[in-house]
């Protein structure tokens, strides 16, 4: 009995640790440590929607952590612990390395070749304007977004309208493209906006429970800029496709005459919030959750209208098969838009 009663005060000693800090200001490795766990316990958005268990994962990670580790050694068990997030919005900043986790893309097949894209896409007619790389392909207008990262001006966008404005479709490319400012992808969705339209709800971590959140916010994006097109548009994906990237594809999807084709995307349905420890290290995770107009939870990813890979015969020939499925679509979709035109004036 008195054996057992050791052991059962030194577990409740040790699970309770991280409450009874004795001085929580103190700049150590365990003080960093239960204060990281802490952090992401009261503000991350996925603990259910993943079907995590964060105390387990204290459990194991806490044993490993004294104050006698080295810095490298410290900050291996932290970077671990958040891996466990299977999250790459989830990040670690030292002044020597940072930790990150691509689960998200990791093991899924490739669906992208840019030096085929170069070689054989990016070549009639080709133009830049900011990050936009443009080319025109049998009448249908190709549009490479390598990055959402940097800030354009729309005078760029709006060139770009206006030298496709006339072709019978556009492709926009996002594979790859692994995310950076949502109002980019919002900006160039305006152009393409047939009307004013819920593209998603947003939905803002309120309090140190799992499951407090605020009540759905809606978004909605309406028609921007000099000149929309409204004709067929395709968007490329796939699972390289992230964070403000599989944004703009779920925003592009909510316009009747947008098609997304390719693979899935990778996900990324939360904002980013940042958070400096005591040690001057900063963990970065999302504090929001995103769902689509329909309800549906965009954090693992969203699937395309129509599943296409890139066939290995096709890639060593220089082909990229998702392109031409594109290509294919876009002249469907358009001839039966031109029979129904030519039918309208029968009466």
């Amino acid at each position: 009995m008195k054996r057992h009663f050791i052991i059962l005060a030194v577990i409740i000693f040790y699970s309770c640790e991280k409450f009874f800090m004795e001085d929580p200001t103190e700049n150590n490795h365990i003080n960093n440590f239960d204060l990281l766990w802490q952090v992401i316990d009261e503000k991350y958005s996925f603990f259910t929607y993943k079907n995590i268990n964060w105390d387990s994962i204290y459990n194991v990670y806490r044993p490993k952590v004294n104050n006698d580790l080295s810095v490298q050694e410290f900050f291996d068990v932290m970077a671990g612990m958040l891996n466990e997030l299977r999250d790459g919005h989830v990040n670690l900043y030292s002044n020597f390395a940072h930790s990150a986790n691509f689960d998200w893309h990791l093991g899924h097949r490739a669906n992208f070749n840019l030096e085929n894209i170069h070689n054989n896409y990016l070549v009639s007619n080709f133009f830049s304007a900011g990050p936009f790389l443009v080319s025109e392909i049998d009448s249908v207008g190709y549009v490479y977004i390598p990055s959402f990262a940097d800030e354009f001006r729309e005078s760029d966008l709006d060139s770009v309208v206006e030298h496709l404005y006339g072709l019978k479709g556009i492709i926009f490319d996002v594979r790859n493209n692994s995310g950076g400012l949502n109002r980019t992808g919002r900006l160039i969705a305006g152009r393409f906006a047939d009307s004013v339209r819920l593209v998603s709800y947003t939905l803002y971590k309120t309090g140190p429970g799992h499951d407090d959140f605020s009540k759905p916010q809606p978004n909605y994006i309406g028609p921007h800029g000099k000149k929309r097109f409204l004709k067929p548009v395709v968007v490329l994906s796939n699972r390289r496709s992230y964070s403000a990237t599989n944004d703009f594809v779920m925003n592009m999807a909510a316009f009747p005459h947008v098609t997304v084709i390719g693979d899935q995307t990778g996900g990324g349905g939360g904002t980013p919030y940042d958070y400096e420890l005591l040690n001057g290290w900063r963990c970065r995770f999302p504090r929001t959750m995103t769902l689509a107009a329909n309800g549906f939870n965009i954090e693992h990813g969203i699937n395309p209208d129509i599943r296409v890979n890139i066939s290995r015969t096709d890639e060593l020939r220089g082909i990229d098969t998702i392109i031409e499925a594109a290509l294919v679509f876009l002249s469907s979709r358009s001839l039966k838009t031109h029979i129904q035109s030519e039918n309208l004036q029968d009466y």
